[in-house]
C-alpha cells in the first residue's frame, strides 16, 4: 500500500475501489444514425432500428424462429457436412475456415431449412446465415435447398427463401457454381407443379444466389435498404470509372426499376407472407405471375402495394 493510500480514509477508499455492478452488452450501436439503443428492446423490435428503421443482420435460425409458429417444426438436411474435394487452401485450409465459422455461429452450414406452419399453413422455408462465411453457397447448402424443394412438392406446400450471402463459395471452386443450376432446375419443378415460392431478399444479397435461386421467385420481396446486385457497387465503380447514383443496388432502387415486387418491413413479413400465400393457393396461380398477368397481380394487391420508407442504409458489400 502507497503513503497516500494510507492517508485516505477507508470508507472512502473502499468506495474508490468498488468496481461498477453494471453488465457488460446491454446496449448496442446503430451503423446506420449511431444511436445507442438498449439490446433487449432492439431484440424485441427483430433487429430493426427503432431511430431510422434500419434492418441490422440477423442469423438464419433467428429468421425462422421469428417467422414460423413455434409448433411443428422439423429441420430438412442437418446431418449434411461440407467436404473438402478439392483440398483448397489459401491464407488458411477450407477445413479450418469451415470449423471456425462453425464454432462462431453454432450452425454446420450457411442455410437452415425447416418445414413448418405459418399461421397454421404448411410450407417449407430456408434462411441463409451470412455470418456463415458470408452466406455462400455449396455444396450442403444446395443439396438443403433441393432438398426443401422436394419436401415442399411431396407435401404440396409453398416454399419461401430468405437470402443473404456473398454468392457462391470460392472454396469449393466449380462444384459451387453447379448449385445455381441445381437450385434453378429444382425451382422449375416446384413452378411446373403450381407450388408457390416467395423470394425475400435481405441485406446482402450478392453474386451467384442473387443470378440464381434468388431472383426467381413467383413473387420477390426484400427488407428495406438491402444491398441486391451481382458485383457489390465499389467493383462497378472501378470498372466502369463513373460514380453510381445514390441508392444504387439498394431495394428501393431495384423496386423503382422493376426487379422487386414489394419492399416490406421485417416486423410485417409475418402477416403478409401469410396474406399473400393463402391467396396464391386458392385463386392465382403462380403461372399467372410469371407471365405478368395484371389480373393476378392486381388481385393480391402487389400494383397497389403500399411501400414502408427505408431508413438510411449501412455500407454495402464488395
Amino acid at each position: 500500500m502507497s503513503w497516500f493510500q494510507k492517508l485516505v480514509p477507508a470508507r472512502i477508499r473502499t468506495e474508490g475501489n468498488r468496481k461498477s455492478a453494471v453488465p457488460e452488452g446491454l446496449w448496442s450501436k446503430c451503423p446506420a444514425c449511431s444511436a445507442i439503443l438498449y439490446k433487449a428492446e432492439l431484440e424485441r423490435n427483430l433487429e430493426v432500428c427503432p431511430k431510422c428503421n434500419h434492418h441490422m443482420r440477423i442469423g438464419g435460425r433467428k429468421r425462422l424462429d421469428v417467422f414460423l409458429d413455434p409448433e411443428g417444426r422439423e429441420e430438412i438436411g442437418a446431418e449434411l457436412r461440407s467436404a473438402d474435394p478439392l483440398k483448397f487452401k489459401d491464407t488458411k485450409k477450407y477445413k479450418d475456415r469451415l470449423a471456425q465459422a462453425q464454432k462462431a455461429t453454432g450452425e454446420s452450414d450457411a442455410l437452415i431449412v425447416m418445414r413448418g406452419l405459418l399461421k397454421g399453413q404448411v410450407l417449407v422455408a430456408a434462411a441463409f446465415d451470412f455470418h456463415f462465411m458470408g452466406g455462400s453457397m455449396g455444396s450442403v447448402v444446395g443439396e438443403r435447398f433441393v432438398r426443401g424443394v422436394n419436401r415442399a412438392l411431396e407435401e404440396k406446400a409453398p416454399f419461401v427463401v430468405f437470402s443473404a450471402s456473398g454468392g457462391a463459395r470460392m472454396q469449393e471452386s466449380l462444384l459451387s457454381l453447379f448449385q445455381m443450376a441445381k437450385t434453378s432446375a429444382a425451382l422449375a419443378r416446384l413452378g411446373a407443379a403450381g407450388l408457390p415460392f416467395v423470394s425475400v431478399m435481405t441485406d446482402p444479397t450478392m453474386g451467384g444466389v442473387s443470378a440464381s435461386l434468388a431472383m426467381l421467385g413467383d413473387l420477390n420481396l426484400a427488407e428495406p435498404g438491402a444491398l441486391i446486385g451481382f458485383a457489390g457497387p465499389r467493383v462497378i465503380e472501378q470498372t466502369v470509372r463513373e460514380k453510381l447514383p445514390e441508392g444504387f443496388q439498394r431495394s428501393e432502387f431495384l423496386l423503382e426499376h422493376g426487379a422487386l415486387d414489394m419492399i416490406v418491413d421485417r416486423r410485417d413479413l409475418r402477416d403478409v407472407i401469410a396474406s399473400l400465400l393463402a391467396m396464391l393457393t386458392h385463386s392465382a396461380r403462380p403461372a399467372d405471375l410469371h407471365r405478368g398477368d395484371t389480373g393476378a397481380r392486381d388481385e393480391i394487391g402487389l400494383d397497389s402495394a403500399v411501400v414502408p420508407q427505408a431508413g438510411a442504409a449501412g455500407d454495402g458489400e464488395d
